[in-house]
């Protein structure tokens, strides 16, 4: 999970300024010892982290903190602050104002570019653009193939012309763009090992020849601070306008997401959040450092659940549920939505109070959702609306057809017989609410 480490090491320390009360000079210094040792373990660059604890200190020890009366949660808020300005402040933009706006993808092999066009071009369409893809990298066994199956995937046409030059690919396949009505070209640019001039050359002929409007590196987040230094190296040769970070999901540090900006001075543009083709988010430095400050990230939740909750069915539940008559079916429904938005764990770290590590000792298992979606798979569609009539040797079948035990079958019913009797009373209690605003008009709120 993305900042598990340093989420929990910064927590720990803040506990114990807010145990404190008030805050004299050496306590705020001591703590800025620890959180310099916790950002140094998350393998954030040690000049980066010196000029941030240094920041942080000269404000944490002036009037704002130790004039104030909750000195820990102004200490908390300058923290917040400076770590939103290390990341860049505000959200960077793509540039669209081009007719046709052409983003190369850069970067070594295995940072996951290919995947990541696909996932940059299924996030435009989804907010109105027409992305065209395109298979510029000419040298990777089966590189071209692994873009058509993306685009696929993600319903977006790929533009190849075999192995030809990259830079008569990159050229022609802005003016099929022109003459097929596509507003973005996302170029999948060949990767090495290791960065050398024969790729640089190509990769800057390419934008001589196509002059996009963003050469966007993607680099793995969970190299750390080879990530940066692999950005600073691309940075000298091209003139980055951004990066995306792949990986974030399984990078406990973060020290590349921290890091990057201030040494490279390129803005972070999406970060890749998982593996499905859905899990790329617009990177938002505020965001972020409330989620590493275990803070949540209600926005974003807001977001996704706007973007992938289906109004319709959302509407439908709601009448279901006011009639009492919300089954089985309803109840994989809502599994299936809630498992677009993505894991369980990314989830709840959005939601301010229910970051890991408050919920030590709790096991978060994605696993769980496929299992319930298993065991009602395996029930009839008369079982789903009437579970009442699952008896023993029904429930033997369901487990044998999902691949899961009895007990798993029971625990099933038995959560969905407690939903359904907590549903009744709320609506017991709307109606008794009801009636008496009948009885007692004055009582109307």
């Amino acid at each position: 999970m993305a900042f598990e480490s340093l989420t929990q090491k910064l927590n720990d320390i803040f506990k114990k300024l807010r145990g404190k009360g008030k805050l004299s000079e050496a306590d705020v210094k001591q703590a800025m010892k620890e959180v310099r040792l916790a950002l140094l373990e998350a393998d954030v660059n040690f000049k980066v982290v010196k000029d941030l604890i240094s920041k942080i200190t000269e404000r944490a020890i002036g009037q704002e903190v130790m004039e104030s009366l909750t000195p820990a949660q102004q200490v908390i808020k300058i923290v917040n602050e400076e770590l939103t300005s290390l990341m860049g402040s505000t959200q960077s933009k793509v540039d669209f104002s081009k007719e046709i706006t052409i983003i190369m993808l850069v970067g070594l092999q295995g940072s996951g570019k290919t995947t990541t066009a696909g996932k940059l071009g299924k996030l435009l369409s989804k907010n109105g653009k027409k992305p065209l893809l395109v298979a510029a990298d000419i040298y990777r066994p089966a590189a071209i193939t692994q873009l058509k199956i993306v685009g696929e995937k993600v319903g977006l046409p790929v533009f190849t012309m075999g192995q030809q030059d990259p830079v008569d690919i990159s050229k022609a396949s802005v003016d099929y763009a022109k003459k097929h009505n596509h507003d973005v070209v996302i170029i999948d640019t060949a990767g090495r090992l290791h960065v050398d001039d024969d790729l640089m050359n190509e990769l800057v002929n390419i934008s001589h020849a196509v002059d996009p409007s963003e050469i966007l590196l993607v680099v793995d987040s969970m190299t750390g601070q080879d990530a940066v230094n692999v950005a600073e190296e691309f940075n000298n040769r091209l003139q980055l306008t951004g990066l995306i970070l792949t990986k974030l999901d399984g990078d406990s540090r973060g020290g590349a997401a921290l890091s990057v900006k201030a040494v490279t001075g390129c803005p972070i543009k999406y970060v890749g959040m998982g593996e499905k083709l859905d899990d790329l988010e617009i990177f938002h430095p505020e965001r972020m450092a409330s989620r590493i400050l275990g803070m949540g990230d209600v926005l974003t939740l807001i977001e996704k659940a706007t973007a992938d909750f289906d109004l319709k069915k959302a509407q439908e539940l709601e009448d279901k549920l006011k009639t009492q008559s919300f089954d089985l079916n309803d109840f994989k429904d809502q599994l299936s939505q809630v498992k677009k938005m993505g894991s369980l764990d990314q989830i709840l770290n959005m939601i301010p109070g229910f970051s890991q590590q408050k919920l030590k000792g709790v096991e978060i298992d994605d696993k769980e959702l496929s299992r319930v979606e298993a065991i009602i798979n395996s029930m009839t569609l008369e079982e789903r609306s009437n579970p009442s009539i699952i008896n023993g040797s029904r429930r033997k079948r369901i487990a044998a057809g999902s691949g899961t035990a009895i007990q798993d079958v029971n625990r099933l019913l038995k959560q969905y017989a407690q939903t359904k009797k907590m549903i009744k009373q709320f609506a017991g209690s709307d109606k008794s609410r009801k009636r008496s605003k009948q009885k007692l008009p004055f009582l109307n709120f």
